[in-house]
C-alpha cells in the first residue's frame, strides 16, 4: 500500500469514500492542480454556516488511482428522470458526467432515491408522509432503468437507505418485511447487486435476515449514530453474507450517538483525522470491526465494499488508509506465526 491508494489490500476487499469532491483531499487524492478550480458553496447545520470547497467531476480519474469503488449519493434526493421522463438536471446529467470522467474499468455504488425507500419524506420544516414509498414502477422507470444504461457494467451496486423510525412509528417488524417483499418482488434486481440499509435497530430480526437472503438482497454494515456496533450487526444477520451476487457493503459514517450535525462540525473541513472522532475507544473498534468483516468476507468468498465517509474519522481517505494498514499488519502477523 502506497499513501493513500489502498486499491490492492486484498483481493476480496474494495475501499471507497461516500461522495468524493472535497477539496480538503487535495495532496492525499487529487492533484495540486485542482486547488484553482474549486466551487465554493454555504451550508448551514444545527445552527452554523459552514464553507464547502468542491473539486470538479473531472477529478474523478485522480480518485480511482486510489480507490476501487465509489458512492455516489446526489442519487439519493432526486430520480433520475423526472414525471414526464426527462432527465433531472440535478442528477442525470451529473451521473453521465461521472460516466464519462471516470477509467473504463471503474464501479459505482449509487444510492436509490429515497422518494421511493422513504416512509416520511422532510418537507416545509416537518416530516411528512411520503406518497411515493415503494412504488414500484415509478422506481423503475425514472431510476433503475436509466441508472444502469448510463453506468452498464461499471454499475456495482445499489443501496436503498431507509431513515431512522422509532417503534411507534413503524410497523412491526413481518409486516415490514411483508412490504418490502411487495416492492423488491416487483422491481428488477437480478441484474445488479441490491443492497438494503435499515436504520431502526428494532426491525433487523431473524425474519428480515432470512427474507434477504430469500431474496438474495445485501445487507449493509452501518457504522451509524442510532445502530448497534457492527460486530453486533454481523451476529443480528447470523454471521452470514446475504447478497445473491457474494457482494457485501459496509458503511463507516458517523460516530455511533452522535448526530449528523455535530459530527459534520467535528470533521469539516475533512481534511484530516480529528482526535476528538478517530483517537477513541468507539473509533479502534469500528476499525476492528472492518477487518474482522474484510477477513469473513474473504473466508465466506465474498467480495466486502468498504464505504468510508469523512464524518466517521474527519477525513475519509486516512480512514481507509488505517483499515487498509490494520489489515496488511495482520497479514503479516498471520504469515510470521506460519513461518
Amino acid at each position: 500500500m502506497s499513501g493513500y491508494d489502498v486499491r490492492r489490500v486484498q483481493p476480496h476487499l474494495r475501499f471507497g469514500t461516500a461522495s468524493d469532491r472535497y477539496a480538503g483531499w487535495i495532496g492525499q487524492v487529487y492533484a495540486e492542480r485542482f486547488a484553482n478550480h474549486t466551487r465554493r458553496r454555504k451550508r448551514t447545520l444545527g445552527g452554523k454556516t459552514f464553507e464547502e470547497r468542491q473539486v470538479p467531476i473531472a477529478s474523478v480519474g485522480d480518485y480511482f488511482d486510489h480507490f476501487s469503488v465509489l458512492e455516489l449519493d446526489f442519487t439519493f434526493y432526486n430520480p433520475l428522470l423526472d414525471e414526464d421522463g426527462k432527465p433531472a438536471q440535478s442528477s442525470f446529467f451529473p451521473l453521465q458526467q461521472y460516466a464519462e470522467e471516470a477509467p473504463d474499468d471503474a464501479l459505482f455504488l449509487v444510492k436509490a432515491p429515497q422518494a421511493y425507500f422513504a416512509r416520511k419524506l422532510y418537507r416545509g420544516g416537518d416530516y411528512v408522509p411520503n406518497d411515493d414509498f415503494l412504488d414500484a414502477d415509478a422506481y423503475t422507470r425514472r431510476f433503475h432503468e436509466p441508472v444502469r444504461e448510463v453506468l452498464g457494467e461499471r454499475l456495482a451496486g445499489i443501496i436503498f437507505q431507509q431513515e431512522y423510525q422509532r417503534v411507534a412509528d413503524s410497523p412491526n417488524p413481518d409486516a415490514n418485511v411483508e412490504a418490502l417483499e411487495g416492492f423488491f418482488s416487483a422491481i428488477p434486481h437480478d441484474d445488479v447487486p441490491v443492497h438494503l440499509e435499515l436504520r431502526s435497530e428494532h426491525l433487523l430480526t431473524p425474519n428480515y435476515f432470512d427474507w434477504l437472503e430469500e431474496r438474495g438482497l445485501g445487507f449493509v454494515f452501518s457504522h451509524w449514530t442510532w445502530l448497534p456496533a457492527i460486530r453486533e450487526q454481523w451476529k443480528k444477520a447470523g454471521e452470514r453474507f446475504s447478497a445473491a451476487s457474494d457482494e457485501a457493503v459496509t458503511r463507516l459514517l458517523t460516530p455511533r450517538d452522535v448526530k449528523y450535525a455535530e459530527a459534520y462540525a467535528m470533521a469539516h473541513p475533512f481534511d484530516a483525522p480529528v482526535p476528538e472522532i478517530a483517537e477513541t475507544d468507539q473509533a479502534r473498534d469500528m476499525v476492528l470491526d472492518a477487518t474482522a468483516l474484510a477477513y469473513q468476507a474473504a473466508e465466506q468468498n465474498a467480495t466486502l465494499n468498504v464505504v468510508c465517509n469523512n464524518r466517521a474519522w474527519g477525513n475519509a481517505p486516512d480512514l481507509a488508509r488505517t483499515i487498509g494498514g490494520r489489515i496488511l499488519d495482520e497479514e503479516e502477523k498471520r504469515r510470521t506465526n506460519d513461518e
